[in-house]
């Protein structure tokens, strides 16, 4: 993901989200600047499947050269090393990442109406994946929010049943019905 790609991605936000749940341009810009190597955006031209074999420090930018071959966001992954005690509150400007990290915060995936049911989301997911291993992280957060813990399931994330008071309380932010989940890396 680039900087410049940040108008687009709040676009696909905008068509995933009600508008409770959208995020500020400068909340996911510092996410994107404090772990560039971490974000992911695909294109309707971008092959996601070419995202698995791309160094994810210099991916998945996108590889157009011309007006033709830049096409519009299909879809973007936000993640950063965090604490898996302290997920952030939703539309908060990070200014820094945490000293000892001990997860892998998967803050935010979306997915333009059009993609959907086509595999883009597996395919985005499994290079983000591939790519977090490579942290020397063990363990994986995220809030699912809009009734998605099923969609997150699918990606080996369980309910975390028993939650911090701290962990709770952020959840009421992100909304009704928002649960903390967590997978092994």
């Amino acid at each position: 993901m680039r900087p410049d790609d940040l108008p687009e991605v709040l676009s696909v936000q905008a068509q995933a989200y009600g508008s409770a749940m959208l995020e500020s341009e400068a909340a996911l810009a510092s996410r994107l600047h404090l772990s560039p190597a971490t974000c992911w955006v695909t294109t309707d031209a971008m092959d996601v499947m070419a995202l698995a074999n791309v160094d994810a420090r210099h991916a998945p930018a996108r590889a157009a050269t011309s007006n033709a071959e830049r096409s519009r966001v299909a879809g973007y992954l936000f993640t950063h090393p965090w604490q898996i005690a302290a997920p952030p509150p939703l539309d908060t400007v990070l200014d820094t990442l945490p000293d000892a990290p001990d997860c892998w915060y998967v803050h935010d995936m979306a997915l333009a109406p059009r993609t959907r049911a086509a595999g883009v989301a597996s395919r985005l997911y499994a290079a983000a994946l591939e790519s977090a291993r490579g942290l020397g992280l063990q363990v994986s957060a995220l809030v699912a929010v809009q009734q998605s813990q099923g969609f997150w399931a699918r990606f080996g994330y369980a309910v975390a049943t028993d939650v911090s008071p701290l962990i709770a309380a952020k959840l009421a932010g992100y909304g009704d019905g928002a649960v903390f989940m967590t997978r092994r890396l």
